[in-house]
């Protein structure tokens, strides 16, 4: 299949035909008297789940291609309303799945993993919910509009947050605490739309922990029924925990002295919020050329790379896959997409001119390898991608993978955007960890106001940033910080996965130093293997330690601490 992405059909899906095409699918699994019945409803539904996923995935790489057209903001709309009404049939789905009577045919074609799936999809949903989601998605669409509409006027000209990212960068001082003034100043305008945003999220998702059953705290359990969304099938809350002590013991202490190092560096006798981003006093290595030349340079780099990469890359490019670069209207941020039914990745970014374009192109480029191979060698939507802290391996990984071809997009200033680079990956572990402690305790605590909850994104700030400072900047030091920050909005305990993923990158890291060819050979294992088991089982597959036992965190991050000469 060659078609280009402006060439993917749309057509608005009729809600009631869809009830009644998946009812159908769902009495031919209930009643099915063999195995060859019930494979069949299963490849039924596969089909289906390929076609509202093709058409839901248009609509929402759309939008975010151009958050004013009314059109694809009707459809996203749309979508948002009738997601989560079939969510009550696809949940009836998994529930015939999981009770036929066929499942030793069902391990044999497909493996164990899809009834683990289909039980914990049982848990997920009533259809009580339905509202509830409609609602979660309706407040979700709203703070991502709000975030992109973030216009300011800054040196000459109307800027968004993406356009504002390469002053925050900037070798003036004056210049780079100006830009983040100026995102500052967006922040203090829209804080009671924040703040509002997020208390009806949290107010809502209380709720609905109630109405599916769990009570583990004494006033909300969201926390354990986000567990059960991130599908986390093999540990909980007390390995997170742990994992963020040997954050703090390890990690920590390192970035402290990082930042003191940079504040050297950079000639400044204490290192405020607006100097991090900056890690060289003559300016942070940028890439050169222009959006083509960065697609050229990767081009050339997957064609080094492996032949896998090399025939990846080129499809992604023919087939129009990529919208990379940042313009008004546009939604912030980046991701990647899978629309099997086209058989298409879909990578999205906002360059801005800095090193984050070649860290965008190289972490979802990981994302569009991983979701390619994992189709061809699986046929279950639920197979394609893993639970999150699996997927962000092979995108953070790939990253890494990439070092040796940064001459390509930095000319002499390659090892400049290393060091920055490995950095910034071990600096931002401490705060994805914030991120999800926040999370594990303004949910613990959701009748907290947005005051209270403001002032523990403060007292994590200091636990886990202790060098961070605001240098008078009230609404920061207010503790908003975190607005910003579009997974604690629209992905409950997403962020955790991240630095879970980077500390299994570290370890690829030193793998490519002993043994480069094995390190590849297991990352590619890795990437086939989709997400056909659960994460602990999926870091067996590339041969890696799990970040939940003691040591782990000290033994991966030693190679980074030695090329760093920390």
């Amino acid at each position: 299949m060659n078609t280009t992405f402006d060439e993917f059909a749309y057509t608005r899906p009729d809600l009631e035909d869809l009830k009644a095409r998946y009812s159908a699918v769902i009495d031919a699994l209930v009643n099915a008297r063999d195995f060859d019945a019930a494979h069949s409803a299963i490849r039924a539904f596969v089909a289906l789940e390929d076609e509202v996923g093709a058409l839901s995935g248009i609509v929402n790489i759309r939008n975010t291609m151009d958050t004013t057209d009314a059109f694809y903001e009707a459809e996203k709309d749309y979508f948002d309303e009738i997601l989560p009404i079939l969510a009550d049939y696809t949940t009836r789905y998994y529930r015939a799945l999981f009770e036929c009577p066929f499942h030793e045919e069902i391990k044999a074609v497909y493996g164990e993993h899809i009834l683990r799936l289909a039980e914990q999809e049982t848990k997920k949903f009533v259809p009580a919910l339905i509202p509830d989601l409609q609602e979660d998605n309706r407040l979700c669409s709203e703070y991502q509009k709000l975030l992109a509409s973030c216009k300011v006027e800054f040196m000459g000209e109307e800027r968004n947050l993406s356009g504002l990212t390469k002053f925050m960068q900037h070798p003036d001082r004056s210049v780079r605490k100006a830009a983040f003034l100026a995102w500052a100043g967006f922040l203090e305008e829209n804080e009671e739309k924040f703040d509002q945003i997020f208390d009806d999220l949290v107010r809502l998702r209380t709720a609905m922990a109630r109405k599916m059953g769990f009570s583990s705290y004494v006033n909300s359990s969201f926390v354990d029924m986000g567990y059960l969304l991130m599908d986390r099938l093999d540990y909980g809350q007390e390995e997170v925990a742990a994992y963020r002590k040997q954050v703090k013991e390890v990690i920590v202490p390192l970035c402290t002295e990082l930042y003191r190092r940079q504040a050297e560096r950079l000639g400044v006798e204490k290192l405020h919020f607006y100097d991090e981003s900056l890690v060289f006093p003559q300016g942070n290595a940028t890439p050169k050329g222009t959006a083509e030349d960065l697609i050229e340079a990767a081009g050339k780099m997957y064609d080094d790379l492996s032949e896998e990469t090399s025939a990846f890359f080129q499809m992604m490019r023919e087939r129009k896959l990529m919208d990379l670069v940042s313009r008004k209207g546009k939604a912030v941020g980046g991701y990647c997409d899978y629309l099997r039914k086209y058989k298409a990745p879909f990578i999205f970014s906002n360059f801005n001119g800095t090193s984050a374009d070649v860290d965008v192109l190289t972490h979802e480029a990981g994302h569009a390898f991983m979701a390619d191979l994992s189709a061809k060698h699986y046929d279950l939507p639920e197979y394609l991608f893993g639970s999150s802290e699996s997927c962000e391996i092979h995108s953070m990984s790939m990253e890494f993978f990439a070092y040796p071809y940064m001459e390509l997009f930095f000319g002499e200033d390659a090892d400049r955007y290393r060091y920055a680079h490995m950095a910034d990956a071990i600096t931002f572990i401490p705060y994805g960890v914030a991120v999800d402690e926040f999370q594990h305790r303004i949910y613990a605590c959701p009748n907290m106001s947005p005051r209270e909850r403001k002032a523990v994104w403060r007292e994590l700030e200091q636990t886990y940033l202790p060098h961070r400072s605001y240098d008078g900047c009230a609404v920061l030091e207010r503790g908003t910080y975190w607005f910003r920050q579009l997974h604690i909005f629209m992905n409950p305990f997403y962020y955790i996965d991240y630095t879970l993923a980077a500390i299994s990158a570290f370890e690829f890291y030193g793998k490519m130093q002993a043994d480069p060819s094995a390190a590849w050979q297991d990352y590619y294992r890795l990437c086939c293997a989709g997400g056909s088991r659960s994460y602990l089982n999926l870091l067996k597959v590339g041969n890696l330690k799990s970040p939940f036992e003691e040591g782990t965190v000290e033994s991966v991050i030693a190679p980074l601490k030695e090329k760093l000469g920390l």
